[in-house]
């Protein structure tokens, strides 16, 4: 008998008004357009136009920026301190990357990091990154610093390759401690190849690091699997907490992932907390530690070294915890 196929296609279009030297740029716009119609959605067309050319050359431009700033050594890495909430001491930090452009001053990681994630510029950031905080955990301990962790967050790509052996490679050449980092993962990255991210955060965790999966209530993970990750940690998504005060929906879904996390015997962190009202709720739910405004932006490294010296914030709002 006779069998019947559909075929749908995504079609790229150029116009030529007369503005094109070669046939090379038409067919340029057009895979550009292609490219579009394949993210809007299939079978469907999309016409060329101004908008995507400047967004085509703003990448293009973005890219060529990163790969500079590489060389140049112009990124930096500044720590955002994470709080005990029944202590109000400094248990940890994150590590996020600032790109402090010479023109345009800081470019937001939102713009840079998706950009490099998807030209692969992402694994020579990433490990640079990495290197970056291994070093600067090594000083802060040289003078006397010690007992705190540092949060590295992993791309998609990172995971691709080898993570552990260049993890440890890291440490060895550093000298630093396995109890001293924290890598940190997103739930959207722990839920593709899940078989294979289980064996390489295992053997993470087997080397002594600390791994925190971040952005949950996001990406919709099998509580089957999540009790099979290693993980010591799971981090609240900024989403919830930032209307947590009004929203009586938000603040179940804190309390249920509070009650998870304890469930599975993992710490639980508030990211954007900006609020005592904030705190309270999440101190009153259980919620282990807390980052965000409230106590502090992320710092240089010399700006978190005060904090480091006597593990507290030193404020008033210290006074409100105890």
């Amino acid at each position: 008998g006779e069998s019947i196929v559909n075929i749908a296609a995504s079609v790229g279009i150029v116009l030529d008004q007369g503005n094109y030297r070669s046939a090379e740029e038409m067919i340029r716009d057009a895979d550009t357009a292609l490219h579009r119609a394949k993210l809007d959605a299939k079978g469907g067309y999309v016409v060329f136009d101004n908008e995507m050319f400047r967004d085509a050359k703003k990448f293009l431009e973005r890219k060529s920026g990163i790969q500079q700033a590489l060389l140049e050594g112009s990124f930096e890495v500044h720590y955002q301190p994470i709080i005990d909430v029944l202590t109000g001491e400094l248990s940890s930090m994150e590590a996020l990357v600032r790109w402090p452009h010479p023109v345009e001053g800081m470019i937001s990681p939102a713009e840079f990091i998706p950009i490099a994630e998807e030209t692969g510029l992402i694994l020579p950031l990433g490990e640079w990154v990495l290197r970056s905080v291994c070093e600067q955990i090594k000083k802060w301990n040289t003078i006397g610093y010690d007992g705190f962790r540092v949060a590295v967050n992993l791309s998609a790509r990172q995971f691709e390759n080898n993570i552990p052996s260049l993890v440890e490679g890291m440490m060895i050449e550093t000298g630093i401690s396995a109890d001293s980092l924290t890598l940190e993962i997103t739930e959207g990255i722990a839920m593709k190849n899940v078989e294979q991210n289980i064996r390489m955060l295992e053997d993470l965790k087997a080397l002594g690091l600390n791994i925190s999966i971040d952005d949950f209530g996001t990406g919709y993970s099998s509580l089957a699997y999540l009790k099979r990750f290693p993980l010591n940690t799971l981090k609240i998504d900024r989403s919830f907490i930032k209307d947590i005060t009004e929203n009586t929906d938000d603040q179940e879904i804190t309390k249920a992932i509070i009650a998870m996390g304890q469930n599975l015997n993992l710490k639980v962190l508030a990211e954007g907390v900006e609020t005592q009202k904030q705190l309270d709720i999440l101190r009153f739910s259980g919620c282990d530690y807390i980052q965000g405004y409230f106590y502090s932006e992320p710092l240089s490294a010399s700006e978190v070294a005060p904090f480091l010296k006597n593990k507290s914030l030193i404020n008033d709002r210290q006074l409100e915890l105890i």
